[in-house]
């Protein structure tokens, strides 16, 4: 889902660049010490499981699992995918610079968001129930995503609309499978270690 150099217009670049920013400057004040090895773990998961993508347009359909990196650090999430976004731009491509900001906003946002909607009712309950409110949280991600990538494409030109409509019908295997991939990693996290969540929802 990364948006490539070129595709979008000056204004929307550097909106996200500013945005960007913002929310990494949170993220990192919001990052305490015994959860750097978590937001370690989760940039890496996200660098590995977007690695193999399939390009549309100016866009591209892959694995995100920022769903689960939102529920699991909440604004923090926002550093450990900007992590991930800048080396899959070095090394390999993917995106690039001058679209690093806009990129950052929509995939680490919609963490954010979900962690905001879902991160407190993971919490409770059953493992078992948990579960599905990460499901679901895996799910939303990648929907708001899909959303802010065509809102992204939209605002940088009329041209770009049908690419911007094809994002979402694209990612529509993606949210299922993301969403059953989440589930079962909130599910083993609560068995394991159910202070996770607690302190991701309160940070």
């Amino acid at each position: 889902m990364h948006i490539v150099d070129g595709a979008l217009s000056n204004p929307v670049v550097i909106g996200g660049a500013v945005a960007a920013v913002g929310g990494i400057a949170i993220g990192l004040r919001s990052l305490d010490l015994d959860r750097i090895p978590t937001a370690g773990v989760l940039s890496a998961s996200f660098f590995v499981a977007s690695l193999i993508h399939v390009p549309i347009g100016p866009s591209s359909v892959h694995l995100i699992l920022n769903g689960l990196a939102g529920l699991l650090l909440g604004w923090a999430a926002f550093p450990a995918l900007f992590v991930g976004l800048l080396l899959q731009a070095v090394f390999f491509g993917f995106g690039g610079l001058t679209v690093l900001g806009v990129n950052t906003v929509n995939i680490a946002l919609p963490a954010v968001l979900a962690w905001m909607i879902f991160g407190g009712l993971i919490g409770r309950g059953s493992p078992v129930h948990g579960a599905i409110w990460g499901g679901i949280g895996g799910a939303f991600a990648i929907a708001a995503t899909t959303g802010f990538v065509a809102i992204s494409l939209a605002l940088s030109g009329d041209e770009f609309l049908p690419a911007a409509k094809l994002v979402f019908f694209a990612h529509i295997p993606v949210m299922v499978i993301e969403a059953v991939l989440t589930g079962f990693a909130v599910l083993l996290a609560r068995k394991v270690k159910p202070e996770l969540f607690v302190k991701g929802a309160s940070a």
